[in-house]
């Protein structure tokens, strides 16, 4: 029996809903659980509505914040891989295409197609829009993990290098002025684990 685009539209939106149950690494900065990764999404819409005028070259606030809102929706069928925990790069890219095909091959007409692009450009981080959007990826548990005391970092041995390796060079590229900031927060907090 043929469903009708809108039937095929909120089907979509029931399995998305899928994502608030996906818990992230991080904490809340309260610390009383961690984030799902929905809160996730919403945030970084949020970052992106407040620091756009940090983003290395002119973005489409509008593209950038529909990127946040889905970058993650493959999270639904492959869950969350923070970094201290993360299979190949090979291996996730697979997977997260998959789940991506899957979720947005859910939308009828031109919008799963659309979406889908919009999913991989981000994954590409090549364009303006894309790269800042990267960046505020980064920037956000970033941030969570410093004001955490370490979060994350902490509970998985997290090194100073690998901190700066796995965030300096995305946030660097879509947003410096914001990486010349969380570079300075990084180093302090690795800086007062020595004293």
């Amino acid at each position: 029996m043929p469903t009708s685009r809108l039937d095929q539209q909120l089907a979509f939106l029931c399995e998305i809903d899928q994502l608030k149950n996906v818990i992230r690494q991080s904490p809340l900065l309260d610390g009383r659980r961690k984030e799902n990764s929905a809160e996730h999404s919403w945030h970084l819409a949020m970052y992106a509505l407040l620091l756009k005028d940090y983003a290395d070259e002119q973005a489409d606030l509008s593209r950038v914040i529909q990127m946040l809102l889905i970058h993650d929706i493959v999270e639904v069928d492959v869950g969350d891989m923070p970094i201290h925990q993360m299979p190949s790069a090979t291996l996730q890219a697979a997977q997260e295409e998959l789940a991506a095909k899957r979720l947005f091959g859910m939308i009828p007409g031109a919008q799963g197609p659309e979406l889908l692009a919009l999913w991989r450009e981000f994954e590409q981080g090549i364009s303006a829009d894309a790269k800042f959007a990267k960046a505020l990826d980064r920037v956000q548990p970033l941030l969570i993990n410093v004001r955490t005391g370490g979060g994350t970092w902490t509970e998985n041995n997290v090194t100073l290098e690998q901190v700066l390796e796995r965030y300096g060079p995305t946030i660097q590229r879509g947003a410096p002025a914001l990486w010349e900031r969380c570079e300075q927060w990084v180093r302090q907090h690795f800086a007062a684990l020595e004293c």
